[in-house]
């Protein structure tokens, strides 16, 4: 990575480029932008080109206006033979127009082009040059197949005094070579990706040769003529790294086929981190076979807070605005994707449908909670149930209040102390966790250490839980709960189905208290995972791929 210049002097270089967009100085080392698109001279920043060539097009750059850090980010990949055959035919091109009286378009194979790649074979591509001498007829049978970019010519013409041995010829189909240049275009479609699902939807540029938006418009990613000459919508599919591929998420922000939080083990969504120190690494396949490092990656987070696929027993069934949940069988659990560490909360369930022997434990839940079973089993929750009101901790049920059925609307409110340690830590970055590919998306896997968790647990004093029925408070259930980070939950007995409502607007809305809808903690958490993130790189020597937990 070179960095370079302050962004006033960027701003001038780009400024003018973009004003001349025309004024391209062919023949010269010129980069592209691979987000502002832009053309720069490589002097413009003082990049070491002394392995570059004009014309190459198997690099990635990001101008130091465009780049997050500031700074160039300039990078060599390895060039297939196809994008070594077009800069070698570029360069060619280029030097016989300024240099020949006659300028020349065909260049032949012996003379001309395989001297030129053994030549410049370093400043080509990243490759080992092969012990082997197989390569020159590679090239050959790749521009022979490559007929939407290179031209042919086999034999010489009748009566032409080219020598036969000077056969055969090559040349590039366009001849403008301004069209030259690394495929940003066609990259920025095959990786779209929906940021509607993802706070970072910025996805790394993958890099590959070829002939630049602006150029002939031919391809081998074209679309297909159909036999009534019209085109098909399926462009061909192009070979992609299975492992960094960028992946469209669902519009509620997560894969419909994921791993469960179960077996002692709990999956969390990554992405890439923007804020790792040279997160283009991710574009190298120098990790293929390798444990991937966690420190490039970030949890996936969705700015809606709304019912958790992964951590909820498989058995429950959720709608697809995640909002509601119906029951199935024996009593287990659904998490909301989003938890709180302190202040006050506040949040809403509507009792949809209660038919005959089904019942419900409502409440709240920290992340160690069991899902195959009733809110309240365990030391890590807390829950109120449908059937005569009763309250449960620790599997323990105590008369609360009056039971609550189909029609209600319950309110959930929790008020968590602001000094406790938990409060005044940040998110677990999960940086130190193993990541695992699951249908082509990745995740950091957790272990649970239940046991480990439940003798360290103590007491929050002042903390409280408050639940609401029908607007109408039932009174402190619960006080001085244990300390922890605490997500909505509910638990189903049996087919029942019911509705929750994240807020910020209720149908009952507390009147005597303040608290803050659990609605506005989809924002909140993104601040507090991007500010743990941050410090984990500031904090964490990262070069050396060593990825301790980050500690407050």
């Amino acid at each position: 990575q070179d960095a370079a210049g302050d962004g006033a002097e960027a701003m001038d270089a780009q400024g003018g480029s973009g004003d001349e967009e025309n004024a391209r100085q062919l023949g010269e080392i010129e980069l592209q932008c691979g987000i502002c698109t832009k053309w720069f001279t490589a002097d413009t920043f003082g990049i070491d080109t002394t392995s570059c060539l004009p014309f190459m097009t198997n690099y990635s750059f990001h101008c130091n206006v465009c780049h997050h850090s500031g700074n160039t980010y300039f990078l060599r990949k390895q060039a297939n033979l196809k994008e070594m055959c077009l800069s070698a035919l570029a360069n060619l091109t280029w030097q016989s127009r300024t240099q020949d009286e006659h300028p020349k378009t065909m260049f032949s194979k012996d003379k001309d082009i395989i001297p030129f790649i053994d030549k410049y074979w370093e400043c080509m591509t990243t490759r080992q040059r092969p012990g082997k001498m197989t390569w020159p007829n590679n090239i050959v049978k790749t521009m022979c197949k490559e007929r939407d970019v290179f031209l042919v010519k086999e034999h010489p013409d009748p009566g032409s005094k080219d020598p036969e041995e000077d056969y055969p010829k090559f040349g590039l189909l366009d001849q403008d070579l301004a069209n030259i240049g690394p495929a940003y275009d066609n990259q920025k479609q095959n990786n779209a990706v929906s940021t509607s699902g993802s706070l970072n939807g910025k996805a790394g540029f993958v890099c590959a040769g070829g002939m630049a938006a602006g150029g002939s418009g031919k391809g081998r990613g074209a679309k297909r003529k159909q036999q009534d000459g019209g085109t098909t919508g399926t462009a061909k599919k192009t070979r992609s790294d299975p492992l960094f591929a960028a992946q469209r998420l669902p519009p509620h922000g997560y894969p419909l086929e994921h791993p469960f939080n179960k077996d002692g083990y709990r999956y969390i969504l990554a992405e890439p981190d923007p804020h790792a120190p040279d997160p283009e690494k991710l574009e190298l396949d120098c990790w293929a076979g390798k444990p991937i490092p966690g420190d490039l990656y970030r949890a996936c987070l969705y700015e809606r807070v709304l019912l958790a696929l992964h951590d909820r027993a498989p058995q429950l069934k959720i709608s697809d605005d995640r909002l509601t949940v119906v029951g199935e069988k024996g009593y287990s659990m659904v998490r909301a994707s989003h938890g709180v560490r302190k202040g006050a909360w506040y949040f809403e369930i509507s009792m949809d449908e209660m038919p005959p022997d089904t019942a419900a434990r409502l409440g709240w839940s920290q992340p160690l909670g069991n899902l195959q079973a009733p809110l309240g089993y365990d030391k890590f929750s807390y829950s109120w149930r449908s059937k005569k009101g009763t309250k449960f901790h620790q599997s323990i049920g105590k008369h609360y209040s009056s039971g609550y059925g189909q029609g209600d609307v319950l309110g959930f409110y929790i008020n968590l102390p602001e000094d406790t340690e938990t409060a005044k830590s940040l998110p677990d970055t999960y940086k130190d966790k193993a990541l695992i590919k699951f249908k082509s998306y990745l995740y950091f896997e957790e272990k649970d250490f239940v046991d480990k968790a439940e003798k360290s647990l103590k007491q929050a004093p002042g903390s409280q839980i408050i639940f609401f029925k029908n607007g109408v408070s039932q009174g402190v259930a619960f006080k001085d709960i244990f300390e922890g980070v605490y997500f909505p939950a509910i638990s189903l007995y049996k087919g029942c189905t019911v509705s929750i409502n994240f807020g910020p607007y209720f149908k009952y809305p507390p009147r005597d208290i303040t608290y803050h809808p659990m609605s506005d903690m989809g924002w909140g958490a993104v601040v507090e995972h991007t500010l743990a993130d941050v410090l984990y790189h500031v904090e964490t020597e990262v070069d050396g791929r060593r990825s301790p937990p980050w500690e407050p």
